[in-house]
C-alpha cells in the first residue's frame, strides 16, 4: 500500500486530475466535505484500514447525466489507492458524490440550508453536521456553495449567547456532586463526575471560542488546538489524571476559574467574580455556574429561545452516535424547540 497522505491533498489531485476535466463545461462544486475524519484534517495513516480512499462530493444542477460521466472515466486506482472502497458495514464502491445543492444539503443536516436557517434548525442539528459544510476542502465552486458555508459559519448571536447559558448550566447541575460522592466513599463516582465536568468544560471553552464541536473521537483534538496560552487544558489534565480527590478538585476548581476570566473576556455580559467559593457551606468548592448561565440568558431576547428552557441544542441533551449522526433521526426533536 502507498505511504500514508492527508485526504484532502489525495481528493484535490484526484479532482484535478480525473474529475475536472470532464466537468469543464459544466458549473458545479467540487470538494471533500460531508462525513468524515479527513473532511476536518484530522485522519492519520490509521485511517486507511477503512471506507478510506480519494472521495468527493460534486454538486451540479443536473446529476444523473453528470453521474453517469464520471463513472465512465473512473480508473481503478488512483496513486497507488483504490478508488472503489469499503468496509465490513459499507459496500466497495467509488466515493464520488453527485447531487444537487439542496439534496446533498438535506443528506448532510436534515434541512436545505440554502433556503434559509430558522432558530428550529440551529438547535436541532449536531454541531458535526455543521462542521461538514463549513470545513473540509473546496475545489471548485461555482457560487453555490460558499453562501451557504457563509451563512453555517456560527450561530447567530442570541443562539451562541442562549447556548452558552446553557452550557453553565450543566456544569452547575453537576459542580458540586464530585465532592460529594467522595464524601460517601465513592471515589470511583467522584472520578467519573470529574470526567464529565471536564468535557462539559472544554464543550464550553469551544463554545467561547466560536467553534463547533466534533464527535467525541476528535472532541479533545478540537479543544487542543484551540490553543491554551492560560493553562485550562493543563487544568484539565490534572483533574482527569489526580490520584486522589484534593488534588481532583484543586485542578478542576482552576479550571473553572479560568473558563470564567475567558467569560469575562468576552464581554458578553458584565463581569462576574471568577473565584470559588463553598457550596451553600459544604466542604466542596465550586464556581457556581448558575451565576454564569443566569447573566447569560439575561442577555437573549428572542422569545422562542427564552420559552424553551435550559436544555439545550441536541448536543447539550443527546448523547447517541445513532442521532447525532443521523438527520432523520435528530429531526424528529423540532417540535422540543416549537
Amino acid at each position: 500500500m502507498p505511504e500514508f497522505v492527508h485526504a484532502q491533498e489525495l481528493s484535490a489531485g484526484f479532482y484535478a486530475e480525473v474529475i475536472a476535466p470532464v466537468l469543464s463545461d459544466t458549473a458545479h462544486v467540487a470538494g471533500l466535505i460531508g462525513w468524515g475524519s479527513d473532511v476536518l484534517g484530522y485522519d492519520t495513516a490509521r485511517s486507511m484500514d477503512h471506507d478510506w480512499g480519494p472521495r468527493l462530493v460534486v454538486l451540479v444542477d443536473e446529476p444523473e447525466p453528470v453521474r453517469k460521466r464520471i463513472e465512465a472515466v473512473l480508473p481503478d486506482e488512483y496513486r497507488g489507492f483504490a478508488v472503489r472502497f469499503g468496509s465490513s458495514v459499507n459496500a466497495v464502491e467509488h466515493r464520488v458524490t453527485v447531487a444537487t445543492l439542496g439534496e446533498w444539503l438535506r443528506g448532510q443536516l436534515g434541512f436545505d440550508a440554502s433556503q434559509g436557517i430558522a432558530t428550529d434548525d440551529w438547535l436541532v442539528t449536531p454541531q458535526q453536521q455543521f462542521l461538514g459544510v463549513v470545513k473540509g476542502q473546496v475545489y471548485a465552486d461555482d457560487g453555490r456553495l460558499a453562501p451557504v458555508r457563509a451563512a453555517l459559519q456560527w450561530y447567530p448571536d442570541e443562539v451562541w449567547r442562549w447556548l452558552l447559558a446553557c452550557q453553565w448550566t450543566r456544569i452547575a447541575q453537576e459542580e458540586p456532586f464530585m465532592q460529594r460522592t467522595y464524601e460517601v466513599g465513592d471515589e470511583l463516582g467522584s472520578r467519573v463526575v470529574a470526567a464529565r465536568l471536564a468535557r462539559e468544560v472544554m464543550r464550553l471553552a469551544l463554545l467561547q471560542s466560536r467553534a463547533y464541536a466534533p464527535y467525541t473521537k476528535w472532541l479533545g483534538t478540537a479543544f487542543a488546538r484551540l490553543g491554551h496560552a492560560d493553562g485550562l487544558d493543563r487544568a484539565l489534565a490534572d483533574t482527569v489524571a489526580a490520584g486522589n480527590f484534593a488534588d481532583r478538585e484543586r485542578a478542576l476548581v482552576t479550571a473553572y476559574e479560568l473558563l470564567a476570566r475567558r467569560h469575562n473576556a468576552l464581554g458578553v455580559t458584565d463581569a462576574l467574580d471568577p473565584a470559588p467559593r463553598l457550596f451553600f457551606g459544604r466542604p466542596a468548592q465550586v464556581l457556581d455556574a448558575g451565576r454564569f448561565a443566569a447573566a447569560c440568558h439575561a442577555t437573549v431576547s428572542d422569545p422562542q429561545l427564552k420559552r424553551i428552557g435550559p436544555i439545550g441544542s441536541i448536543d447539550q441533551f443527546v448523547d447517541s452516535t445513532d442521532v447525532l449522526s443521523s438527520p432523520s433521526a435528530y429531526r424528529r426533536f423540532v417540535g422540543l424547540f416549537q
